[in-house]
């Protein structure tokens, strides 16, 4: 009993902190992922064993005896509801696992992890119970970057383990390499992983696992989300300014401005609004040659550069940001912030005729100020599973 699968990250294209205030966003799936290899014996080769954790990325294992998981939840556990829909994390399952996850003594330079970990223990004796098994995860994303890392994380998870439960069964039909789930299918890993994300984030919005899960791109509004799909490729360069930020401050600094100057904001955020609307509308127009696209492109760019300017107005731009606008704007190419901003991750759009050599440059002089990008395209794939 063995399988594989990946989740991809997000980027925002518009409306980030804007949205909070009621205006229109979109995010996008990318092509970097998550990967989580699950492999669990057979039911005649279960003995005692032990359940192992293996962050690849990190170079750290953790491993607990079947017996001392069971020992730990008082020989209970979460199990699933008939329809295999989660039961949220309890106050007392929570500390069971709290205790379990302080038993290895995280580094305090790493204690971060331990979120990551919790989330393991949930999903997996929740779906597995005290089942021995082995769980290898490695993954294309920075880690606290805006990419939406943990939502990667909890839904490749949770895709692996309820592929080999009892609560999906995956049409495979001869065919080999990369699977897609069904839509309810989907729908239920997206359930669980929103789960996960609750016990790293607390009150997350579920729009990182939701675009993790089903990919392409969304458009969201007050909880309400629709589904976008482009015509044509999008390239973005992201560049990872390796600036760590506290997206809570950031957030309450945005509130606190837009409660100080409400009429000004009000307009700032209607903006933000109107430019998620139309980008949305742009995204899904066709462009039949070089030209419709290009002209498609120019009006990309100069949503991204008014969007910019209006989170430059937020108070969430940052030094290392600006370093990556100026960059990229010498080469004629235009980029925005993506995320909470105060550093993170930048988006340049490769335009589709833009030269490689053109590309190569500025990768080059961003990476002389000790950033690290990454080309990707936005639009594609969510969650994937390969048996093997």
């Amino acid at each position: 009993m063995e399988v594989r699968s990946r989740a991809p990250g997000k980027i925002i294209l518009s409306g980030e902190h804007a949205v909070v205030h009621g205006s229109t966003a979109v995010a996008s799936s990318i092509d970097l992922y998550t990967h989580v290899h699950c492999l669990l014996p057979s039911p005649s080769e279960i003995g005692e064993g032990s359940v192992e954790l293996d962050l690849k990325d990190m170079n750290l294992v953790f491993s607990w005896p079947c017996s001392r998981l069971k020992e730990a939840f008082g020989g209970g556990r979460i199990v699933p509801s008939p329809d295999w829909n989660p039961i949220p994390c309890t106050p007392q399952i929570w500390s069971s696992i709290s205790t379990l996850v302080d038993e290895h003594n995280i580094p305090e330079a790493k204690i971060w992890l331990s979120s990551g970990v919790s989330v393991f223990l949930f999903l997996y004796t929740s779906i597995h119970g005290f089942k021995p098994g082995k769980v290898v995860v490695n993954s294309d994303l920075p880690l606290g970057s805006g990419l939406g890392s943990s939502a990667a994380f909890c839904v490749s998870l949770s895709g692996a383990l309820l592929a080999l439960s009892d609560a999906i069964c995956v049409e495979k039909n001869g065919k080999r390499g990369w699977l897609a789930f069904g839509q309810s299918e989907l729908e239920l890993v997206n359930k669980w992983a929103f789960e996960g994300e609750k016990i790293i984030h607390g009150k997350p919005s579920g729009i990182d696992n939701t675009v993790s899960t089903f990919g392409s791109m969304i458009k969201f509004k007050k909880g309400e989300l629709t589904n976008i799909k482009s015509s044509t490729p999008i390239r973005m360069l992201i560049t990872n300014t390796r600036v760590g930020r506290n997206t809570k401050a950031l957030v309450a600094g945005v509130s606190e401005r837009a409660s100080r100057h409400p009429d000004a904001m009000a307009s700032v955020f209607i903006a933000v609004d109107l430019i998620s609307q139309e980008l949305s509308a742009i995204v899904e127009s066709s462009a039949q040659d070089e030209v419709a696209i290009t002209a498609k492109e120019e009006k990309l760019q100069e949503l991204m550069e008014m969007n910019q300017g209006l989170l430059q107005c937020m108070g969430v731009s940052h030094a290392s940001i600006e370093t990556v606008l100026r960059t990229t704007l010498k080469y004629k190419l235009t980029s925005k912030l993506t995320g909470a901003g105060g550093g993170g991750c930048v988006l340049t759009l490769l335009p589709t005729l833009l030269s490689s050599i053109i590309v190569d440059k500025v990768t080059a002089e961003l990476e002389s100020h000790g950033f690290h990008c990454l080309k990707v395209e936005a639009g594609g794939k969510g969650l994937e599973v390969c048996f093997t």
